[in-house]
């Protein structure tokens, strides 16, 4: 259980930063280098090579060596424990709104009634 809150932690700690979001994002449409990583965010490659460091602890990138070229690849497996946990939380948001929503349709003359 503590392996996995640790775990869950790590992910939402990457997930922190718009630019490893980003850079999540760009990986899921298809494989990119460091530098293709890096130029968009107006970063230096030393700046990128951090932030997939970070993203590679918690296993949502994989880097692969291709000659010269560290070609990234995003493994989305690690995701599931987050989504699984917001999915928890919006269920009990959208319940709690599905019953304010059935208060105010209950009787809207009660409204009017105390004013």
């Amino acid at each position: 259980m503590v392996d996995q809150v640790a775990e869950l932690d790590a992910v939402f700690h990457a997930l922190a930063n718009g630019a490893r979001r980003e850079m999540l994002g760009r990986l899921a449409e298809r494989e990119l280098t460091v530098g293709e990583l890096a130029a968009p965010l107006t970063m230096t490659l030393a700046a990128a090579s951090k932030h997939i460091k970070v993203l590679e602890r918690v296993g949502l990138v994989q880097q692969s060596i291709d000659g010269r070229q560290h070609v990234c690849r995003l493994v989305a497996r690690p995701l599931a424990p987050a989504a699984a946990w917001i999915a928890f939380y919006e269920r009990h948001w959208a319940d709690r709104l599905d019953a304010l929503e059935d208060l105010f349709r209950a009787d809207p003359d009660s409204s009017k009634e105390n004013q």
